[in-house]
């Protein structure tokens, strides 16, 4: 994922700053517990694509 853009993209939901998770190949978002994928090395920031963070993923965020 580039640098430079993760710097500017925003959950569409909340406009929180992004996690990139590597090893997931997902952008997270704690304010709206919110994980967005990324396909092909594109960001679906689609909110209704998006799947839920558990309890546990949350708190590895702490």
């Amino acid at each position: 994922m580039d640098r430079k853009l993760l710097e500017i993209l925003v959950c569409p939901v909340t406009k929180a700053p992004l996690i990139y998770k590597a090893d997931r190949q997902e952008l997270w978002c704690k304010a709206s517990r919110l994980a967005y994928p990324i396909q092909d090395g594109i960001p679906n920031l689609i909110a209704e694509e998006a799947r839920t963070l558990s309890l546990e993923e949350m708190e590895s965020l702490s």
